[in-house]
């Protein structure tokens, strides 16, 4: 989508309605998989069906399909609210701040915390999207920092600061919580920061970065020509 081109640190290139659509299509991309999450719970328990045995049970090949399923089936009405909020908002920002690479962050944070939990997961079925939010977040963070960017690290600070009690959940510390995916998620979200550090948005680089370089090589030059050199400061021998 062409429109996924432009970084919002050039705004000054792009017009209002520009602006407005792309601020509409990272808005509504997360909502319309909020939606599907939502309605999978709503047909759960409107039919009384069970759909938890669709997640990842960890290395059994019926488990293989939640790799894909899993994201979109939650436990509770509570189990998925407390994702959905946090799912808006970061795969908002990620689709807003990273357009050239959203989709690739997003499909990959997907598929490889789902395949680490089915590799190394507890005997369980693993299910709900909190391993994606966890990559989202991650990735956020520590792009930020990898780049070196102030604008993408005040991103990653907010984050943190929203979401900074979930840390605690890579850890296993509640048995009925997926910590797996939250700690592959994490992971998958930090090795994807560092492996496209150098893509996506770019840091301006200020003018004043420019000037000691400038200032160096006038030094140099002065070094090359010496007092002795000058005209009218030659030495009789």
């Amino acid at each position: 989508m062409p429109i996924f081109k432009y970084y919002p640190r050039n705004t000054e290139l792009i017009d209002k309605d520009t602006e407005k659509k792309i601020f509409k299509y990272s808005l509504l991309i997360p909502l319309a998989i909020v939606i599907v999450f939502w309605l999978v719970k709503l047909i759960e328990n409107f039919y009384h069906l069970d759909f938890s045995t669709s997640g990842i049970l960890p290395l059994q090949i019926e488990g293989l399909p939640g790799i894909l399923l899993s994201p979109f089936i939650h436990s509770s009405y509570s189990h998925l609210l407390s994702n959905t909020i946090p799912f808006l908002i970061l795969t908002f920002a990620l689709l807003y701040f990273y357009r050239n690479l959203a989709y690739r962050i997003f499909f990959l944070i997907y598929i490889l915390s789902g395949i680490c939990v089915w590799l190394g997961g507890r005997e369980s079925w693993h299910i709900g999207a909190s391993g994606i939010v966890y990559g989202l977040a991650s990735f956020l963070f520590f792009s930020g920092v990898f780049r070196k960017d102030a604008n993408l690290l005040t991103i990653g600070i907010i984050v943190v600061f929203l979401y900074g009690s979930m840390f605690w959940g890579i850890f296993p510390i509640k048995p009925e919580i997926s910590w797996e995916s939250h700690l592959w998620g994490s992971a998958s979200g930090l090795l994807l920061a560092f492996y496209y550090r150098h893509q996506g948005p770019v840091r301006p680089v200020a003018s004043w970065e420019n000037e000691p370089e400038e200032e160096d090589e006038e030094e140099e030059f002065n070094e090359e020509i010496s007092p002795e050199d000058e005209p009218g400061n030659s030495k009789n021998t």
